[in-house]
């Protein structure tokens, strides 16, 4: 399948030449380590194995390498190098195990002192081991932090004069690099500055989950004490309740008992001759009666319309306290319904981040997520960020903003 040409790059040198070379970021960093390891051990030469793959075109030839593996020895006659075959049968089987798809398209010697032009033996060798067209050799001094690119043209090896560092995923390569750590770069100080660092993460978080738990009891009280708060308004909305029921229930028993009331006299039962005079005063005393009746039935009337009036005031004033009462209720169920559910929220919310958190970076390694820095890297795994120049030693980053995300770091 062919290759996209990555737009993630980074120049250097002249890149004018053909083929063009582009060299994954994470090689670079393993020859980098390299040479510090050489630095470390003597000088004794450090040789290693170029994995990737070379696609023609119509008008250019591009070389990706995405791997780099050790040699397990580089052997000297006098200076010309030397490969034997367990160094190869040891090179095959590292290529088979983390670069499944990958070919062992060139090499790269790391040496000090050494001129940077291949002599003759040097190019007798590259043509046996690697005699397709567009192979590589790299050759590196780490006093001097030069180096310089070859590629198998015309029958022999020319010098390219720059080439291209590209960045992306690249888990083979990061895979093989952390499988050798110890053997390519991690020294006992450096493991007891490990064990450290560990120790520190280990008691913030460790901390942090103090925090967490002590949010969350005060999570709790809070919830409980809005629960009760919402039980007593309940009570107090139900109790004024039933103390007007029972205020209009007296009053309509009041009027009640007033309208069913009957006055009534005794008489002696003895019966009189009426003459024209008495009759005539009668008769006047019956209209008067009659008068005083009709005004007994209108203000019985009056009464009754009265009672009826303040019925139906304190009906109407009943019921209108009554819904003000169910919407008070049900506005506290509401609001007790949204701070659960912004409670339950906020839960998960700290649930995930905690997971996130004892996740990444717990086995050494750690994948830059959207937004980061090294600086939020090292304050996030070690407390601060006196870490950051460790963090690009250890990866062999230059630039420290050419992090992208997804990108796994090795932490020291």
């Amino acid at each position: 399948m062919e290759r996209q040409i990555p737009k993630n790059v980074r120049q250097i040198g002249n890149v004018s030449d053909s083929p063009k070379i582009y060299v994954e970021d994470y090689v670079d960093t393993f020859l980098t380590q390299l040479c510090e390891k050489y630095e470390k051990s003597g000088s004794i030469p450090i040789g290693a194995f170029l994995v990737g793959d070379i696609q023609e075109g119509g008008e250019e030839d591009y070389i990706y390498i995405y791997g780099a593996i050790q040699m397990h020895e580089l052997k000297m006659s006098g200076n010309d190098y030397i490969i034997d075959d367990s160094t190869w049968k040891q090179a095959f089987e590292d290529c088979k195990q983390y670069f499944e798809d990958g070919e062992m398209l060139g090499w790269a010697v790391v040496q000090s002192g050494a001129p940077l032009i291949p002599d003759s033996e040097t190019v007798k060798l590259h043509k046996k081991s690697f005699p397709k067209k567009n192979t590589v050799f790299v050759m590196k001094d780490p006093v001097e932090k030069d180096e310089v690119y070859f590629v198998h043209k015309m029958n022999d090896l020319m010098e390219i004069g720059g080439h291209y560092t590209y960045y992306e995923k690249n888990p083979c390569m990061q895979n093989y690099m952390i499988s050798t750590r110890k053997k390519n770069g991690v020294y006992p100080s450096e493991t007891v500055e490990d064990r450290a660092a560990k120790d520190f993460r280990n008691l913030v978080r460790a901390r942090g989950e103090r925090q967490r738990q002590k949010r969350a009891g005060s999570l709790m009280y809070a919830v409980s004490a809005c629960l009760v708060l919402i039980v007593i308004v309940m009570g107090v909305s139900m109790l004024n309740s039933f103390e007007r029921m029972n205020s209009v229930q007296s009053t309509l028993e009041t009027l009640a008992g007033r309208t069913d009331s009957v006055e009534t006299q005794e008489t002696s039962g003895m019966v009189t001759a009426v003459t024209e005079e008495e009759q005539a005063g009668d008769g006047s005393d019956e209209s008067s009666v009659q008068s005083a009746g009709a005004e007994q039935m209108e203000g019985e009337e009056t009464l009754e319309s009265e009672g009826e009036d303040a019925g139906e005031s304190d009906d109407s004033s009943g019921e209108k306290n009554a819904g003000e009462d169910s919407d008070n209720n049900a506005a506290s169920q509401e609001q007790a319904g949204g701070t659960a559910d912004a409670d339950k929220n906020t839960g998960n919310d700290s649930n995930a981040g905690a997971g996130s958190s004892s996740e990444n970076g717990s086995d050494g390694v750690y994948v830059v997520e959207k937004g980061d820095t090294l600086a939020i890297i090292s304050r996030k795994m070690y407390g601060d960020v006196s870490h950051i120049d460790a963090i690009c030693r250890m990866n062999g980053i230059e630039n420290g903003n050419l992090i992208y995300e997804g990108q796994k770091l090795l932490l020291p």
